[in-house]
């Protein structure tokens, strides 16, 4: 019901609610305060009667606090630092512990010299194939969704890269029995949701879904089962520690590491993640791992399927803890050199962080071109808000950065811009390609979606070199 009226036009407190005006609202708040008092306790402190003092809370400073009860709160405030879980172990994927800042000189220089080697290389700066394979896969676990019209166009075009990821990955032989899958930057879980379909009713399959964020409307909650185990580890990949995760540790499965748009630096994190802090540690845990025995399945040809396998032996001893990884790959302006792992790769061609730095930021003009002014930039930032809300994907106006350098006015053209862009963003790629072969995978890039689609259109897919997985032909 309506309460009457008080002087000067202003609405009266709400009986049983906070009497304390919030000028900004033009109204009473409307917080319930403790039973005989006047205002709630975000406002306890405007009553007269009441001579105890709030302060801001040193955790989180957006909420106030009692001074007399501040011990008490800081052991139940929900911004306290929480107990860390066991696969939580500090900067284990981090790479380099100290790296020296790099001074943000003038780029037009260096582009100079960028120019000379596309045009004495022929357009294969560094030993780089600027023209990648296509692979524009699809699988058929979600035909009934990219055929449904109640979807839109941003949700489609998040199904046609899924779609597309999953057919990789069923070239590759990743998807089968037996394994645990683990999406990097999870996010809602989308794409270890439609791995889960995909793979039906295979036999001890397990996912680890991580994200550092606290991530709402989540869907891997609604397709739990019998014997399948979603579990979410919120943490950052600097920090995780793959053999101290409980289903792990138990299971001893080999772990598909999957992403969709994983962002510069936490792509180098997870690489080093499996490849380093579980791999190799699995392997000196280990000398002569036993793999865990799974059942004869025809459409899992990454195992052996011998008589052996069916009567319960172990299986081939090619078994490697990580069976595979398949991670779009995206913003690459966020790459740092202290945690990439293509610093060997760089320095054996004669480049180091400096220069390192200055292709990172330059990988941005693969996705933005030249914007001729700041207006431009801003309505095309705007637009771009209001036609794709969601989080997951990173467009163009995401990967944007100094566009419009005055300096760079007239050097060069749109065209060489982006044509720059994609080859910084190839040689950074290849450092992790290279990475990734020296420690006994076959790795690889490939275009996985059109640039209509999303212009961070290039797929990463790596499985062991010692594998009894069929390697697709070049």
């Amino acid at each position: 019901s309506r309460t009457p009226a008080a002087a000067g036009g202003l609405r009266v407190p709400v009986p049983g609610r906070c009497g304390y005006f919030v000028e900004r609202k033009k109204r009473f708040c409307k917080m319930i305060p403790a039973q005989g008092r006047l205002f709630c306790g975000e406002h306890g402190h405007q009553e007269e009667e009441n001579d105890r003092k709030r302060i801001p809370c040193p955790l989180d400073p957006k909420h106030t606090v009692y001074e007399d009860q501040l011990q008490k709160h800081l052991k139940k405030c929900n911004s306290r630092e929480k107990p860390k879980p066991a696969y939580f172990v500090q900067d284990i994927n981090a790479g380099l512990k100290d790296a020296t800042e790099i001074l943000d000189e003038q780029v037009s220089p260096f582009l100079c010299y960028f120019k000379e080697q596309i045009d004495k290389k022929g357009g294969e700066p560094f030993c780089i194939k600027p023209i990648l394979k296509d692979q524009m896969l699809s699988h058929q676990a979600l035909q009934e969704a990219l055929n449904d019209p109640k979807n839109g166009e941003s949700a489609f075009k998040h199904l046609k890269q899924q779609a597309s990821i999953l057919g990789n990955m069923e070239k590759l032989h990743l998807l089968g029995p037996g394994r645990c899958f683990i999406e990097f930057g999870a996010g809602r879980g989308k794409l270890s949701h439609w791995v889960d379909i995909a793979l039906q009713d295979a036999e001890n399959v397990h996912f680890l879904l991580v994200e550092r964020a606290t991530t709402r409307f989540k869907v891997d909650g609604k397709h739990r089962k019998r014997d399948y185990i979603f579990e979410r580890l919120q943490v950052d990949i600097q920090h995780l520690c793959l053999n101290k995760v409980p289903i792990l540790e138990k299971e001893k499965l080999p772990v598909v590491g999957i992403g969709k748009h994983l962002c510069g630096v936490a792509t180098d994190l997870a690489l080093r993640c499996l490849v380093e802090s579980y791999a190799t540690q699995y392997d000196e845990r280990n000398e002569e791992p036993s793999p865990k025995r799974f059942k004869s399945d025809k459409t899992d040809i990454a195992f052996n399927n011998s008589a052996d396998e069916r009567s319960g032996k172990n299986v081939s001893e090619n078994w490697k803890p990580v069976a595979g990884i398949v991670i779009a790959l995206c913003c690459h302006h966020r790459c740092q050199w202290k945690h990439y792992v293509g610093r060997e790769f760089f320095r054996t061609v004669g480049l180091g962080p400096v220069e390192f730095n200055y292709f990172q930021r330059m990988t941005s003009w693969a996705t933005c071109g030249m914007r001729e002014t700041i207006t431009e930039a801003s309505t095309v930032d705007a637009k771009s808000k209001d036609q794709n809300s969601d989080t997951e994907e990173h467009d163009q106006v995401h990967n944007r950065i100094e566009c419009s350098s005055d300096s760079l006015q007239g050097l060069l053209t749109v065209e060489e811009r982006k044509q720059i862009g994609r080859l910084c963003k190839l040689l950074i790629d290849q450092g992790r390609i290279k990475y990734l072969q020296q420690r006994g995978y076959n790795a690889a890039l490939q275009y996985y979606i059109d640039s209509t689609v999303s212009l961070e259109n290039v797929l990463l897919t790596a499985v062991s070199s010692q594998s009894s997985v069929p390697q697709p032909t070049a």
